[in-house]
């Protein structure tokens, strides 16, 4: 789909892309009630401006959607294959690393309530374990920030991928 598509598109239509950038239905109601754009740039601006905006419960919406650092998303759609794309680093983790990945998991759960969200795209096993772990010595208020600009990154990645690369 390209940005003259997107905006051309049906209120529901646009919303269900949306909700493949970002998995918060506040956030996707917004954006598409924001057309027409006028350039990528215009799009990713709004769209981070909605994020900023939004309640806590709906960053808490958009993170639960993310499957768990070196688990799969089932299924073949857009969000699906995008998933499995920015958690490639993992494939090629040891088993010694894939495993110490769910153990900090748990363990981040545990402490904050949500899961590890980091934005994966270009990074080694090894480095989002060692993200992992560092940010398990952050605060709730802190974490929940640095969740909140995790998540903006993947939302303005696919939102890059949905009207530049399709």
């Amino acid at each position: 789909m390209d940005l003259t598509r997107l905006n051309q598109a049906p209120r529901d239509a646009a919303v269900l892309e949306m909700l493949a950038c970002c998995a918060s239905a506040e956030w996707a109601a917004a954006m598409a009630d924001r057309r027409p754009f006028a350039d990528l740039d215009a799009l990713l601006t709004a769209a981070s401006d909605e994020w900023w905006i939004r309640s806590e419960d709906d960053w808490l919406e958009a993170f639960a959607a993310h499957p768990r650092i070196g688990e799969q998303r089932p299924g073949t759609d857009r969000l699906a294959t995008w998933s499995r794309a920015e958690q490639s680093g993992v494939a090629a983790a040891d088993d010694e690393t894939r495993h110490a990945l769910v153990e900090c998991n748990r363990d981040y759960e545990a402490r904050f309530g949500y899961e590890f969200l980091i934005f994966a795209t270009g990074m080694s096993a090894a480095d989002m374990l060692v993200s992992c772990r560092a940010r398990l010595a952050n605060d709730p208020d802190t974490e929940f920030l640095d969740a909140a600009a995790e998540q903006e990154k993947i939302m303005l990645l696919r939102l890059r991928k949905l009207v530049e690369l399709d």
